[in-house]
């Protein structure tokens, strides 16, 4: 069965695993080059994340798909109370990673590979949230769940209109993703192609 919410969710998690990808792109070439990396565009990515995957979709999964998965997959139960737990730590994890972009920024080189680590863990248990949320969440959701439930589901996920899926940026966002699109590397941007030209 698809649905709105499946279709936005699975958007979402492609838009935030590019992100993520060409934030470490983005921290790799600067390394190849032997120069610091572009920090107003490392700053908008960040803020990206928390605003966007932080703030609009872990609350609607943890609070409205989740609990119906629990009242009929209790089965899942370990692994919705672990995708909570992250969900929760979310913005403390963010702040973490903010706090060390923002030490290399201002201290300088000696806090690059601080960063450059702080940015590798987040990536990597970030994508394996998706991935467990791909791989077992999404699919018990489709068998488990009724009309009713998606109907629900689909309105509140459809709200999230998230520009990096496709959808035109609100006015106090339009900057941010200009910063994002023509500064950061692909998959996610023009890798500062748009500047150039």
């Amino acid at each position: 069965m698809r649905t709105a919410a499946l279709d936005v969710i699975r958007d979402e998690h492609q838009a935030l695993a590019a992100m993520l990808r060409s934030l470490k792109m983005l921290l790799a070439q600067a390394r190849r080059e032997g120069r610091l990396p572009d920090f107003e565009v490392l700053r908008a990515m960040m803020f990206y994340v928390d605003e966007f995957p932080e703030r609009l979709h872990h609350t609607k999964e943890s609070d409205l798909l989740f609990p119906r998965l629990r009242e009929r997959a209790p089965e899942l139960a370990t692994t919705l109370s672990r995708l909570d737990n992250d969900h929760a730590r979310g913005e403390a994890a963010v702040r973490q990673v903010e706090h060390a972009l923002l030490a290399f920024e201002v201290m300088g080189e000696s806090r690059r590979e601080a960063f450059e680590q702080a940015v590798d863990r987040y990536v990597t248990a970030y994508l394996e949230h998706m991935a467990v949320e791909e791989s077992q969440v999404l699919p018990a959701a489709q068998r488990l769940l009724t009309a009713a439930d998606w109907a629900e589901l689909d309105a509140a996920f459809s709200a999230n209109k998230d520009p990096l899926t496709g959808h035109e940026p609100a006015d106090e966002y339009r900057e941010l993703f200009h910063t994002i699109v023509n500064n950061a590397p692909a998959p996610i941007g023009l890798g500062g192609r748009a500047a150039r030209s």
